[in-house]
């Protein structure tokens, strides 16, 4: 019976995560299979791989074929290195301690790779998230500004207004005042020519008054030339 090691689909739509099994070639592909020894996720970065490492070495060397995917997987975490240098033990080209040594001495630079490459990975997330925040800080004091400069123009077109106004209250204020000093004029003159007007009959009224005594002087004469 072919056996494959390949991945089986579960998870939610568009966030899908895998199980690494063991199955039959002509099952389905997420059908039946004989034995799970793993899962893949690829949503994270870098992807999550979990294997059982000796169950998927233990299968490798029975002769289970991986899929691309799970080869890649499989070398990523040395399983197939390690049946690499098993082979070369089996046929005597090395002893099991040298074939244990190699894989030690690959695995402690494959871990150092796969550290270098998630510091890595961090600087680039912090490079990005400084970034960010300076284009954010960027954008910010842009609309600071653009809201002080609206402000001004708003304060600068209200202090005209203002000022317009009060220019023209000045302007009415002048007006009244010369209004009212015409009228105070107006009414000044008018006292002075109703005392003209009062004081014209005053010097009339003596002549007649003279006149008057002056009838009586005359009526005395006659009478004494009567006598």
């Amino acid at each position: 019976m072919p056996v494959k090691i390949r991945l089986a689909r579960r998870g939610r739509k568009k966030q899908a995560m895998y199980d690494v099994v063991v199955a039959d070639s002509r099952a389905p592909r997420d059908g039946r299979f004989i034995e799970k020894i793993g899962t893949y996720n690829p949503n994270t970065d870098p992807a999550a791989i979990s294997l059982d490492e000796e169950k998927a070495f233990d299968w490798v060397m029975k002769g289970a074929q991986p899929t691309d995917t799970v080869r890649a997987m499989l070398s990523y975490r040395g399983i197939l290195m390690k049946k690499h240098l098993q082979i070369g033990v089996i046929k005597g080209a090395l002893t099991q301690e040298q074939a244990d040594e190699k894989f030690e001495a690959w695995l402690k630079d494959k871990e150092a790779k796969i550290q270098g490459k998630m510091d890595q990975l961090s600087k680039d997330k912090a490079s990005e998230a400084k970034a960010r925040l300076e284009a954010e800080k960027k954008v910010a004091s842009a609309r600071a500004e653009a809201i002080a400069a609206r402000k001004k123009a708003e304060e600068d077109a209200l202090a005209a207004e203002v000022a317009e106004a009060n220019a023209d209250e000045s302007e009415k204020a002048l007006e009244e005042e010369g209004e009212e000093a015409v009228a105070e004029a107006a009414t000044e003159e008018a006292p002075k020519e109703e005392a003209k007007a009062e004081e014209a009959p005053k010097e009339e009224a003596p002549k007649e008054e003279a006149k008057s005594e002056e009838a009586p002087k005359e009526e005395s004469s006659e009478e004494e030339k009567k006598d």
